[in-house]
């Protein structure tokens, strides 16, 4: 991630492998590593701003996860743990009592002896993607609180989660987002390639930070050592953030589902004329023409919430259970949200009317896209490993906060000292791809069209990087003719 690899203007702390283009035409990694010098030096200076911000406001969402739990313990945890919880629906019956404007969609059992259950409503006047969760002792039935949440995210982690995605600017903000995801990979393995083909004097230089360097070389020394050691989280990083953009984020569903690794569900779809347990209408569909088919009707009996809990449990499906109420048409959908290694999200549907398992799905059943999908998004989110995930996020948001600092300092270490009207490092001088042999060139544009193409913001952002360059070099060199005609 550096603004600088490169010396023109030779300085006493120079490092001695960093050269112009040399005049014969090299080949392998001698022809490469300029045009990787100059594409990480241009990515860098006018990327790094934005990496910068996504690593702050992702260093304060990893930590949110342990910020609500102080900021919200009223809301999360009972004041004291009794022998036995109510029954579901008597705890749902409070929060009605509570919220009664409120519509309940789910219900959300506390994961442990100590939490309390949510009962998650719908209610008008919330903003588009928010419910209103109502909080319930499940021993004494008492309502701990009501607030306005999405998904799973207090007021909190929803707001840094959105401030993470766009910084509350919308449509623009998650443009920001994207590009910066588009080129943190792209620069991250570009580093690593330009920090392990430098000559160095010991091997214990690649790995940790030369102490005994001074100015640019041990800057450089402690941007290329945390580089290595974080290249790894930051394509992750880079990788998962893209499933869920705008542009590139449908070209991988589109992938993923031409693959056969869409991410499957659990169907909660009653069949025509279902739900008439208790005697519905016997002359129903005896009206309907040939070929009809009789639409799901609403449930005409409903064993209860409880019940079909315990119907799902008697399926396997036990931990950390997300309840789904019954619409018209349609059964109980009881889902596992334990998304920490060894997850649990198996997931069952459960027919209103006499308990049956309609449907169900195993995890471990997903196509392998789909779970690596799934736990790709929630270590970017900081799920799987819980706490230790979490201090993972932050050091690698610190990590790269660091590696863009470094990375300015070593462009202003090495601004020429005697022309004073530059007053900060030059790039690797123009013309590098012309040195490359057609055969890996013709390679290299192939992949880059392609990749190109497939994170649109990367391919838009890198064609205006070529023709600022052209603009520029093209101005340059008119200024050198009138000069030389001057002359």
């Amino acid at each position: 991630m550096s603004l600088d690899e490169t010396q023109d203007v030779r300085t006493p702390d120079a490092d001695p492998d960093t050269t112009a283009i040399p005049k014969k035409s090299p080949g392998g990694w001698a022809a490469l590593r300029p045009l990787l010098l100059r594409m990480h030096f241009y990515a860098g200076l006018l990327i790094a701003p934005l990496l910068f911000l996504a690593a702050t406001t992702g260093l304060l969402y990893a930590g949110s996860w342990q910020a609500e739990k102080i900021l919200y313990s009223d809301e999360l945890t009972v004041s004291r743990v009794g022998d036995s919880a109510l029954p579901l629906s008597a705890q749902v019956e409070a929060a009605k009592s509570a919220a009664p404007e409120g519509e309940v969609v789910s219900v959300w059992p506390g994961p442990d002896a100590e939490a309390t259950t949510r009962v998650i409503m719908e209610k008008s006047g919330l903003p588009e993607g928010e419910t209103l969760t109502v909080f319930v002792d499940p021993y004494t039935g008492e309502v701990r609180g009501q607030l306005a949440t999405s998904g799973d995210a207090l007021p909190l982690r929803a707001w840094l989660s959105e401030f993470h995605a766009s910084l509350q600017l919308g449509e623009f903000g998650r443009n920001y987002s994207e590009m910066a995801a588009s080129w943190m990979w792209v620069v991250a393995l570009g580093g690593l390639a330009l920090w392990i083909g430098r000559r160095r004097r010991r091997r214990a230089e690649l790995v940790l930070p030369d102490r005994t360097a001074t100015g640019r070389r041990r800057t450089l020394s402690w941007h290329g050592a945390v580089g290595l050691w974080s290249v790894a989280g930051l394509v992750v990083l880079s990788a998962t953030g893209l499933t869920w953009s705008k542009y590139a984020g449908e070209n991988i569903g589109q992938l993923q589902d031409r693959l056969g690794g869409a991410t499957p569900s659990v169907s909660a779809k009653l069949k025509p004329g279902a739900g008439a347990a208790d005697g519905g209408d016997e002359h129903a569909g005896h009206n309907m023409g040939p070929g009809e088919e009789m639409p799901p009707a609403a449930p005409t009996a409903d064993i209860g919430l409880d019940k079909a809990v315990a119907a799902a449990r008697a399926a396997g499906v036990t931990e950390e259970l997300r309840i789904t109420l019954p619409a018209k048409g349609k059964g109980y959908v009881i889902k596992e949200q334990d998304k920490q290694v060894p997850v649990h999200l198996d997931a069952v549907a459960v027919d209103p009317a006499d308990g049956k398992v309609i449907d169900e799905l195993r995890f471990a059943d997903y196509p392998l896209l789909a779970k690596m999908t799934r736990f790709g998004i929630d270590l970017h989110m900081g799920k799987t490993f819980g706490l230790v995930n979490q201090i993972a996020l932050a050091a690698l948001a610190v990590a790269v906060m660091f590696l863009v600092f470094w990375g300015y300092r070593m462009w202003w270490l090495r601004r020429p000292t005697k022309d004073r009207r530059l007053s900060v490092g030059r790039a690797q001088p123009r013309g590098a791809w012309r040195k490359l042999p057609v055969t890996a060139l013709l390679p290299l544009v192939a992949v880059t069209a392609v990749v190109g193409w497939f994170v649109p913001l990367l391919g838009i952002s890198l064609v205006a990087f070529l023709v600022i360059d052209v603009a520029l070099g093209f101005v340059a060199r008119r200024r050198a003719a009138a000069a030389g005609a001057g002359a």
